[in-house]
């Protein structure tokens, strides 16, 4: 899927990045279709796997969603998994969300992110690539490309990573970079959170909620008067073993002493609350405001 219209800026345009100017090996020009991150407006990267988990989307969404809705600009890389979800989700929280690709910015890859594409250009975002227009996705740009997805941002957030991929790369470019790093922590038996858990070993921020970047970046969440859950008392009981890593019914069942039926039931309550979530088939989390 292509597209015409573009621009390129060189390196001594002020119209370049600031942010891309202060980096090691910045590219000499950027070609650009749509807007850029603008200077003057925090903006954060979120990285992480393709193949990630059905949490890890909805976790990039949601924490996307809550900084777009804090004026913050999101910057992600538009490949499937963590990355669609939060161009995604800055969408949905009003933002602007902008992707650095590892092809020319004529081309959508991958193509079934088309949507996407076409929706980020038409609500203020855009796409850039050091790479000219026509240039086909190689193995070798995306790692590379990965050094302007941190340095377009004020900090990264990895949400869910693989022990060696290329989300550590980002993060290691982000570190050299002098910025802030967040990983979401994990199961340490997930593969898919072993990359965060290693950057929380190595000392990198923990981002249990999207607050703990806010707070970095000096901005106030406003608290908005949440509305007082009424849970009967067989809810609230349930509902204090739930966490935010996800359980199984049979822990659940273990933990809180109930039958299947009766659990099942007061679940799918606290589902209609807006307090749970079944995340994946049988394994159930704290959802919403908490």
């Amino acid at each position: 899927m292509t597209e015409e219209h573009y621009e390129y800026i060189k390196i001594e345009e002020s119209k370049y990045p600031e942010r891309l100017k202060m980096i090691p090996h910045s590219p000499r020009g950027l070609y650009i279709k749509g807007e850029i991150p603008r200077d003057d407006h925090p903006s954060v990267a979120i990285a992480g796997a393709r193949a990630c988990s059905s949490y890890g989307k909805h976790q990039a969404f949601e924490y996307a969603k809550i900084l777009a809705e804090h004026g913050i600009q999101i910057i992600s890389g538009l490949a499937y998994g963590i990355d669609a979800s939060a161009h995604e989700g800055a969408l949905a929280g009003g933002g602007e969300t902008f992707a650095v690709l590892g092809c020319g910015v004529d081309i959508c890859y991958p193509k079934e992110n088309y949507p996407l594409y076409r929706d980020m250009l038409a609500n203020g975002g855009g796409v850039l690539s050091e790479f000219s227009p026509g240039s086909a996705p190689q193995s070798w740009h995306f790692p590379i490309r990965n050094r302007l997805i941190s340095g377009l941002a004020d900090a990264l957030l990895i949400v869910e990573a693989r022990e060696k991929s290329g989300s550590l790369i980002t993060a290691d470019y982000a570190l050299d970079q002098g910025k802030t790093v967040f990983a979401l922590p994990g199961r340490v038996s997930d593969a898919l959170s072993r990359g965060c858990n290693y950057l929380l070993y190595q000392g990198a921020g923990i981002a249990y909620e999207p607050a703990c970047i806010l707070q970095e970046l000096g901005i106030c969440e406003e608290k908005s008067e949440k509305k007082e859950k009424k849970f009967t008392e067989e809810e609230q009981g349930v509902y204090d073993f739930l966490e935010i890593q996800p359980k199984s019914l049979g822990e659940l069942v273990e933990e809180t002493g109930l039958i299947m039926p009766v659990l099942s039931g007061i679940l799918l309550s606290l589902q209609s609350k807006g307090s749970a979530e079944e995340s994946y088939r049988n394994y159930w989390r704290k959802y919403g405001e908490f």
